[in-house]
Formats: structure tokens, C-alpha cells, sequence
């Protein structure tokens, strides 16, 4: 069993002593985002294949990582650097800092340990297509020998995306948009060619059409080879379906929505930052559980 922790929330930059203490007791219980009773997750070394870990921010999580290098169990980290203005990524680390975290990941454990994420992709009068091509250029420049491959997407528009992107661009001052798919495609076969350049395999996740009309590869975020790789050893998982066109092998994930307080924008894991940073403020390490059972 692979384990994802977590893409709906950030549990490495703010979980990580709840995750701790969870696999040390062996077992978590996993709300059904959709109603009913939890699920029980067996965290037990001998059940494990292997963890996934998405992230803004993985310093507070390094002795952890360590810990589960040390018991053989292992990891690949999903790394998002952007270097979004504030008003867009309200309350990450800089991006010059998570490139510091990735380059350790690559030097402890192996440039195939992390993947960079450039995801999503925001167009906005802050963030038009040349300041994109001229951000994601650096980044590349910065992160290269540190991972071997580069995740992009578009932005999906969700109601809830919608609503939020509403209330920062009449807050800070700027407009969004959602580019035509020709807007897209030029832009992202920009990207790729940059980071070919850089000696990075640029990957799309989850946009098959945009996928095919770049000649970009299709991204498993969770990918049992790249895992396989890490560990030394085979490691198989049947494909997900959790979301048409991806590519990601099965996973269990153990996170929650309406969790993570970083406050971004684009985010389709939080409705509202406020109850976010409330559930946040409320949560219990020592709880079974990521979040109370009730919380407004």
C-alpha cells in the first residue's frame, strides 16, 4: 500500500508531529470526505510500500523523513515552488527557501527522492505569460541536479477557486483569468522546452488535451517506478480513478480538506482560509484522526 500524505493538505509543514506520533502508534483514521464513517489506515512498517508527501514547506519535516529513511521505509517527495507574489501564495516560504529544502532532499536521499511541482499555473495581470516563462526559467536554473522532473498544471476553476481568486484580486488590486486552451498550450510548450533545457522532464497532471497538444509526457504524481527506484526494489500498485486522465498508481491518502492554513489562492483543497487556520488552531497531535470530528 502506498501512502499519500497528503494532496489535501500539507501535512509535512504542519502535521508532522500528528504524522509522527501516528506511525508510531501504527494506524490513522481517515474522514470520508464525502460523509459516513472514518476509515482505519494501517500505518504498520510490514502494510507500507512506500509514502508520497506533497509540500510547500518540508523543513519542519526533515527529521521525520530521516526516521523513515532509517527504517527502510521509503519516499518521494512532491515538492511545489512557484514563487507566486503574496497576494496570490499568501503565507508560503520563500521560493529561494524551498529550493534550499529540495536541493537537501537530492543530497540525502537522491535527485530521484523529490519532483519539483510548478502547479498550477496562474494567469493573472501579477503572473502573465511572460512572467511565467522568465519565473519558471530561474526556478529550473535553481533547482537543477536537485530532482529529474518538473509537474505542470493549469489552474482548475472550481466554484470554490473562483470565489477566492474573486476575493484576493478585489483585495490586492489585479485581475484573473482562465487563459483559451491555444493561450495554454503556447505557454506550457514554452515551459517544457525550458526545462528540457535544464535537464528536467517536464510532465503535465491530469490534462490530457493540453497534454497531447504540448507533446508534454503525463504525470504520475504517485509513481510506483520512481518509488521502485527510491527503494531499491519493485513496488506495484494497480492504477487510481480518483480523477479522469491521471496517471497516478493507487495510493491511500490520510489528509483532510479545509486544512491547510498557507492561504493560496488557486487552492481546490479549501473552501476558506479562515476555517482552515480554525481547524488548524483546533487540531490534536495526539488524535487518531487529522481533525476533530466537528468544527464550523
Amino acid at each position: 500500500m502506498i501512502i499519500s500524505a497528503s494532496y489535501r493538505t500539507d501535512i509535512p509543514a504542519f502535521y508532522g508531529a500528528w504524522f509522527e506520533r501516528r506511525l508510531s502508534e501504527g494506524l490513522v483514521r481517515v474522514a470520508n470526505p464525502y460523509g459516513g464513517p472514518d476509515r482505519q489506515v494501517s500505518l504498520a512498517p510490514q502494510e507500507i510500500d512506500g509514502f508520497i508527501f506533497w509540500t510547500r514547506n518540508l523543513r519542519p519535516f526533515l527529521p521525520i523523513l530521516a526516521r523513515l529513511n532509517d527504517q527502510g521505509l521509503p519516499f518521494v517527495v512532491q515538492m511545489t515552488i512557484t514563487g507566486y507574489p503574496r497576494a496570490i501564495d499568501t503565507a508560503t516560504v520563500a521560493a529561494e527557501a524551498a529550493v534550499e529544502q529540495l536541493q537537501e532532499v537530492a543530497r540525502l536521499y537522491g535527485p530521484r527522492a523529490a519532483v519539483w511541482r510548478y502547479d498550477p499555473v496562474v494567469a493573472s495581470s501579477l503572473t502573465p505569460a511572460d512572467w511565467h516563462a522568465e519565473n519558471f526559467a530561474r526556478l529550473a536554473t535553481d533547482v537543477t541536479g536537485a530532482c529529474d522532473e518538473v509537474v505542470l498544471s493549469f489552474a482548475q476553476v472550481y466554484a470554490k477557486t473562483k470565489r477566492n481568486l474573486d476575493r484576493a484580486a478585489a483585495e490586492h488590486g489585479f485581475t484573473w483569468s482562465d487563459p483559451s486552451q491555444t493561450e495554454k498550450i503556447e505557454l506550457l510548450a514554452q515551459l517544457g522546452g525550458i526545462a528540457r533545457t535544464a535537464g528536467l522532464q517536464p510532465a503535465l497532471c491530469a490534462q490530457r488535451e493540453l497534454q497531447v497538444a504540448c507533446g508534454l509526457a503525463a504525470a504520475r504524481c504517485v509513481d510506483d517506478a520512481r518509488l521502485s527506484d527510491v527503494a531499491g526494489r519493485d513496488i506495484t500498485a494497480g492504477r487510481t480513478s480518483h480523477r479522469r486522465d491521471c496517471g497516478c498508481a493507487a495510493s491511500v491518502d490520510i489528509g483532510a480538506y479545509d486544512s491547510c492554513p498557507h492561504g493560496c489562492t488557486y487552492c481546490y483543497a479549501v473552501r476558506n482560509r479562515e476555517t482552515a487556520k480554525k481547524r488548524f488552531a483546533e487540531h490534536n497531535p495526539a488524535s487518531e484522526r487529522l481533525l476533530i470530528r466537528k468544527s464550523a
